[in-house]
């Protein structure tokens, strides 16, 4: 429940950021007669992924074992590929989030203004889907548990009150940090859900090594337990994983944990850097 509640308040709080952004620069542009437009597109944003959800819960009854366990992995991986490419998006783009909406809002504001509907619906709605899927994933993976999707509505609930007080100034927080230790959180949750989606191939037969277990602990972590219960369903972990399992875990651990803070540590040294080459303002002479 722990890590869909962080999965539903990160991407909950990206998607009321620019929702908040939106709605601040149509009012300071003095159009206010656009804003029933931004919320119907938010309608929309709101509604795609939850048809999405319910699509890939109850949509897969009726096939064979092979054919769901072929759906779950494969959505499984899709939802790691999503996830990450949205730490990594987020990590670059964070810094210029604002002014990019405000160029798309002055595009979007031409004529009747149609198309802050588009641009609501899909700014807000790519989160949206992302979560969806992530969430989905990790449910999945604890046995279709629902705990694990309410802990996600509660993180969604509490962004949206977060980016209120913070709307109406009455909150402050360093997003910056928020973004930067969630996505390491993320990035840990993530190559649990993608070590479970192979493990889902491998019993569809569709990747080989299935019963190849690297090691059996469930003597000393049985899932069943409430400690298992809490580990599986924060990390996702597993007992008795095979030896492709292991691997995948490892490598997107190694690959993508390395990545994500060579990006985050270039993005701190980026504005010392900028300020250390920017010329220093002359000294007023004795004659001025």
């Amino acid at each position: 429940m722990l890590a869909n509640y962080l999965i539903g308040l990160r991407e909950g709080l990206e998607a009321a950021l620019v929702v908040g952004i939106l709605v601040a620069y149509i009012v300071k542009v003095g159009r206010r007669d656009v804003l029933r437009n931004l919320w119907f597109g938010v309608g929309i944003a709101i509604v795609v992924p939850l048809g999405i959800g319910a699509l890939l819960t109850w949509g897969p009854y009726g096939m064979s074992f092979e054919a769901q366990e072929i759906v779950g992995g494969s959505l499984s991986i899709v939802a790691v590929g999503l996830v990450t490419w949205m730490i990594f998006w987020m990590g670059r783009t964070a810094r210029t989030l604002k002014s990019t909406l405000h160029t798309r809002v002055d595009s979007a504001l031409l004529g009747a203004g149609w198309g802050i509907i588009i641009l609501a619906a899909v700014s807000v709605g790519r989160e949206g889907i992302e979560t969806s899927l992530f969430v989905w994933a990790t449910v999945a993976s604890v046995g279709g548990s629902v705990i694990p999707a309410v802990g996600a509505l509660l993180g969604i609930l509490t962004a949206v009150v977060i980016e209120i007080f913070i709307y109406r100034g009455f909150v402050r927080i360093n997003l910056g940090k928020f973004f930067t230790w969630t996505g390491v959180f993320l990035i840990v949750v993530a190559a649990g859900v993608l070590a479970y989606g192979v493990g889902d191939l491998q019993e569809a037969g569709v990747v080989p090594g299935a019963g190849r277990h690297a090691y059996d602990i469930s003597a000393i972590i049985p899932s069943s337990s409430w400690y298992g219960t809490v580990l599986q369903g924060i990390v996702n972990f597993n007992p008795s994983p095979t030896w492709l399992q292991v691997g995948v875990w490892v490598a997107y651990l190694a690959v993508v944990g390395t990545l994500y803070f060579r990006q985050h540590r270039s993005a701190v040294t980026r504005p010392a850097t900028a300020q250390a080459a920017a010329p220093a303002a002359p000294r007023p002479t004795a004659a001025s």
